[in-house]
């Protein structure tokens, strides 16, 4: 019994040495290394932070869902992030959805709270019509569709570089142009999106100062809540049944040496 426990405490520790090397693993495939940057939402008490998630959506609404979608959200799931009915009803005040009339007619009409997030477009074929060619992706799960998916999109808003700053041996690697956007983090550096973040994109609601960093770290914080909404809930259940496990591995060891007690 001693060697099987023995085991399964070696082969937990090789997986969470595992875990932690997680965050090399674009590395290893691409030959790029993300900046490590910490997440309080990462690790068995993570929590997120919902007023960095509130930014995060206004960011959203304001610069990514001009082209990407968030469908598997719904506009009332953002009252988790802390905001009030009337406060999710006054953000979506202004965005009308497709719908059909009484008629059967294709009409437009304000948002509800049950709605789905509006989609930037018709479908998947209008949006690649307005995107050369390649329908820019949904991104409802994008951080656990990416491996290290935090770092990683954190560091594509921060990874562009302009054109004039590339050094000769850039150009040449990632064969851009002038009209093309270099990135140092994309998997070959040339990519079709343009910088979507710079320092004062959005002016925040809560008067927080709007840095490219401060916004990449905002995006990043609502889009991990989109992608895991009940990370939370999880977490807490998960301490709960470690906590109950531990305290009945003690009962059982008392009442085994109780039992035992005379055989000794």
């Amino acid at each position: 019994m001693r060697k099987s426990f023995l085991k399964t405490l070696a082969t937990g520790a090789i997986a969470v040495a595992a875990l932690g090397c997680g965050a090399f693993a674009v590395a290893a495939e691409t030959g790029i290394k993300l900046p490590e940057k910490h997440w309080h939402f990462q690790g068995p008490f993570g929590t997120y932070d919902r007023a960095a998630a509130q930014r995060g959506y206004q960011i959203y609404k304001e610069v990514c869902s001009a082209c990407h979608s968030l469908s598997l959200l719904s506009y009332r799931n953002l009252m988790e992030l802390g905001l009030t009915e009337n406060q999710v009803k006054g953000l979506i005040a202004e965005i009308q959805v497709p719908d059909l009339g009484d008629d059967g007619a294709a009409i437009d009409r304000p948002a509800r709270l049950s709605d789905r997030f509006k989609k930037p477009f018709a479908n998947e074929l209008a949006a690649a019509a307005a995107n050369g060619g390649k329908a820019p992706p949904d991104l409802s799960v994008i951080i656990k569709a990416r491996e290290d998916g935090p770092n990683y999109v954190h560091a594509l808003m921060m990874g562009y570089v302009p054109f004039d700053k590339l050094t000769p041996e850039q150009i040449k690697e990632a064969a851009v142009t002038k009209d093309d956007n270099y990135n140092k983090y994309f998997p070959g550096h040339r990519i079709a999106m343009p910088p979507p973040l710079g320092d004062d994109k959005v002016q925040y609601a809560d008067g927080t100062k709007a840095t490219l960093d401060q916004e990449a770290s905002d995006i990043v914080e609502f889009l991990a809540w989109a992608s895991e909404p009940h990370l939370e809930a999880r977490n807490r259940t998960g301490i709960r049944v470690i906590l109950f496990l531990l305290a009945m591995a003690g009962l059982m060891y008392a009442v085994k040496r109780q039992v035992w007690a005379d055989k000794h």
